[in-house]
């Protein structure tokens, strides 16, 4: 598992952090846990370009249905295929194996726009 100090958080809750030159997206440990047991996510297909904050997919939980957006512009090169049997992959290990998609980032100063881990805690609590 990465660094806390290596994410950076949309405020709609959705982390990314850069692996290998790819912007790695997916949701925040506080999220996962405010939608209970996660049963299906949809995620934008490969090949599709977002822009910062468009929508990246859906992720559906016993509790509710939400929208994920894209912390980051850029190209979706891959998704976590692994969702797709696994979903609660996202509650298991929400920053690690539970990532949703990968993009090859546009710009990264677009990290600025987002919360760094510290300030992501003050604002929500305890869980990144």
């Amino acid at each position: 598992m990465s660094k806390l100090s290596e994410y950076r958080y949309a405020k709609t809750h959705e982390w990314v952090r850069i692996d290998d030159g790819a912007a790695v997206v997916g949701i925040s440990a506080h999220a996962a846990e405010q939608l209970g047991d996660v049963v299906f996510v949809e995620m934008t297909a490969v090949g599709a370009h977002l822009k910062q904050f468009d929508r990246l997919g859906v992720v559906e939980s016993v509790k509710a249905v939400s929208d994920l957006y894209s912390p980051i512009s850029g190209v979706v090169t891959d998704t976590n295929g692994g969702l797709l049997d696994r979903p609660e992959l996202v509650n298991l290990s929400p920053l690690d194996e539970g990532w949703m998609v990968k993009l090859a980032p546009d710009d990264l100063a677009e990290l600025e726009n987002l919360l760094t881990s510290q300030k992501y805690e003050e604002t929500f609590g305890e869980g990144h």
